[in-house]
């Protein structure tokens, strides 16, 4: 149900210079949800937080049917099936990038230029440029994404068949990184499968950032952890050519490459590997990567799909739980100054610095209050 009420808000975030379909009934429509998120500010935020504020109510609730082992695999993939179809028509309201994929697509397929040489604004006359944003940049991604993206713009000369298609193409990605998330569990903490699969697919940030949105950082997780399922299952050369696919969409999993050739060497010498640590340190390297994008820019709330499918792994963790589940609600109301005010001027960065820290020191606090808790009730049962 509140799927359905994100799906529907999408739609009040369309851009102006838009227009979706010239059906006329549709028309009605979309003017009408764009009164609601752009000329009644204090409605669309409100409406804003109500969703996601009862999207994380029903997230708890399915996290707390599997921790107490009340939900089947089957019914969860319902949900997480379900809501991917419903999302993947969604606007991709809380960003533009979709746009730019789809325009650097469009260099390659229609313009006939590379796209790591010239920028949408070389082409003043493309109608795409009237909705657009950071339309003075070249081709910021790797080479892979532009092979997965280029057919997806081939003989198509409209523009809503290709938003879709590229939204497919993501909406995949995200159901292909929740497959992995679950046979990964599945292999080495079956017990907890059904609650890390939740804990991921099921989060609002990530739904919103990988279906809504449309990010291609999903599609770099995809192939994340399509590597580390083969790794697990001894397919080195395999392994090491997915995860080179996955640096080849946006770098930020470069950092995992000396984790898989250490499990390459461990694994050569008939050793054990902890997978255990090998996840935590999974962890630490993709808020590395996650530390490096934000000074090279700001923090975004996609920059939590590097760290969250690998939490998943550890989700019944609290020191994995609690912070991750914090920061990325904290994450998500990063949109509601915009959604009040409609600019990212003064105050609003300093408004989402603070808020971002305060949701760090606050995953602290509780992380460490939690751990004394744990202590005083192991010393009470002794």
């Amino acid at each position: 149900m509140f799927i359905v009420g994100l799906f529907f808000y999408s739609f009040t975030q369309i851009d102006l210079s838009l227009t979706l379909s010239e059906w006329s009934i549709w028309q009605v429509l979309e003017k009408y949800a764009q009164d609601i998120g752009y000329l009644k500010r204090p409605l669309s935020t409100a409406l804003y937080i109500a969703i996601i504020l009862l999207l994380y109510i029903f997230y708890f609730v399915f996290l707390t049917l599997a921790h107490k082992k009340k939900i089947t695999k089957k019914y969860v993939w319902f949900l997480i099936i379900t809501s991917t179809m419903i999302l993947t028509f969604s606007y991709n309201a809380f960003s533009y990038d979709l746009f730019n994929y789809i325009f650097d697509a469009k260099i390659v397929t229609y313009y006939h230029q590379n796209p790591y040489v010239h920028k949408a604004l070389d082409f003043p006359n493309d109608p795409m440029l009237s909705f657009m944003h950071w339309t003075h940049r070249t081709y910021p991604y790797g080479p892979v994404w532009l092979i997965l993206t280029v057919p997806l713009s081939l003989g198509i000369n409209f523009f809503l068949p290709t938003f879709f298609l590229f939204k497919f193409l993501v909406s995949a990605s995200f159901l292909g990184t929740v497959f992995f998330i679950g046979k990964i569990l599945n292999r080495i903490r079956p017990q907890n499968e059904i609650f890390g699969v939740i804990f991921f697919a099921l989060n609002p940030l990530i739904l919103i950032e990988s279906v809504v949105s449309s990010h291609n950082d999903i599609a770099m997780m995809f192939f994340a952890m399509w590597s580390m399922y083969l790794l697990l299952n001894k397919k080195y050369i395999r392994s090491f050519i997915v995860l080179v696919f996955s640096i080849g969409i946006k770098f930020a999993t470069l950092l995992l490459l000396p984790v898989s050739a250490y499990i390459y060497f461990i694994g050569k010498r008939n050793k054990r590997v902890d997978w255990n640590r090998i996840f935590y340190l999974n962890i630490s390297l993709m808020l590395i990567a996650v530390i490096f994008a934000t000074i090279r820019t700001n923090f975004q709330p996609w920059y939590i799909l590097y760290v969250m499918p690998f939490a998943a792994i550890s989700s019944k963790k609290y020191y994995i739980f609690i912070p991750s589940i914090i920061i990325s609600f904290f994450a998500l109301l990063q949109y509601v100054p915009f959604l009040y005010l409609g600019n990212w001027n003064e105050p609003i960065p300093s408004i989402l610095f603070w808020g971002t820290t305060s949701s760090i020191f606050l995953s602290v606090f509780l992380v460490v209050f939690w751990f004394f808790r744990l202590s005083l009730y192991k010393k009470r049962i002794k």
